[in-house]
């Protein structure tokens, strides 16, 4: 879930929680096993299953997602991938990704949270021009020489890397993934994970106050709902900023 620099340092996005990683990539393989349940044969379902292997979810969790939709066990429910584009607080540019078996009441608690903290709903394309599907891959600093390990993306496919939270991101194109992967861990070097994300090209600096406390309740919101499987946005609040608007929501009852 793109936040930006400052608002991953403060959420810990890496360390997000566990079940919700694990519920958005069952979701994922439920979607794709829709179309046919043998990865062989089911490319989708092949990604669906490398994607969830590179955010270390166990394998009995994905043998279940994928069994609910074989004839043995097929209790799933039909399932779409639907993507929401608005503009938010401070013309900061959105896209909430969502995974629902009902898109009228999914479509309805976006546009509910969304109006609820001042954003702009737009036409399909008029956000996502902003930003580039990439894979992002995961480094935990604290465990390497931090110019070793830039030294040796150098020599991947990687085409960008950066420093968050302790973090090393390092950043491919969708087809560079397993490359870079194979190259790193050669080096015995460990993956934390790895997983698409939604890079922006342009950012939006968020620097009042109102703007950035309407902005971090908005994304909470999304994240919190079980429909999101990702929210990607281009915004960039100072760290004082954002710590302020964190101390603010845990001293007040926050009301719109």
């Amino acid at each position: 879930m793109w936040r930006g620099p400052v608002l991953e340092k403060k959420k810990g996005l890496v360390n997000a929680a566990k079940w919700k990683v694990f519920a958005i990539h069952a979701k994922l393989i439920a979607l794709a096993a829709q179309s046919g349940w043998d990865p062989n044969m089911n490319p989708h379902l092949h990604e669906a299953i490398e994607k969830a292997k590179a955010s270390n979810v166990p394998n009995e969790n994905i043998e279940r997602a994928i069994k609910k939709w074989t004839w043995e066990d097929k209790t799933g429910v039909q399932l779409m991938e639907v993507n929401y584009e608005w503009y938010g607080p401070g013309w900061v540019a959105i896209i909430v990704s969502t995974i629902t078996d009902n898109k009228n009441r999914t479509a309805s608690d976006v546009r509910h949270i969304f109006s609820k903290f001042g954003g702009n709903m737009w036409e399909p394309g008029s956000v996502s021009f902003i930003f580039s599907k990439m894979w992002v891959i995961y480094v935990d600093l604290s465990k390497y020489d931090k110019e070793k390990i830039e030294e040796l993306v150098l020599e991947t496919e990687a085409t960008d890397m950066l420093e968050e939270a302790n973090y090393l991101k390092i950043i491919t194109e969708m087809t560079d993934l397993k490359k870079t992967k194979d190259f790193l861990e050669s080096k015995n070097i460990e993956l934390e994970s790895a997983k698409i994300d939604y890079i922006y090209s342009t950012a939006a600096n968020v620097t009042d106050f109102e703007q950035a406390l309407k902005l971090t309740k908005m994304l909470d919101s999304f994240e919190e709902s079980d429909d999101t499987e990702a929210v990607h946005c281009n915004a960039i609040i100072d760290e004082e900023l954002q710590t302020k608007v964190y101390d603010f929501i845990e001293k007040n009852t926050f009301k719109f």
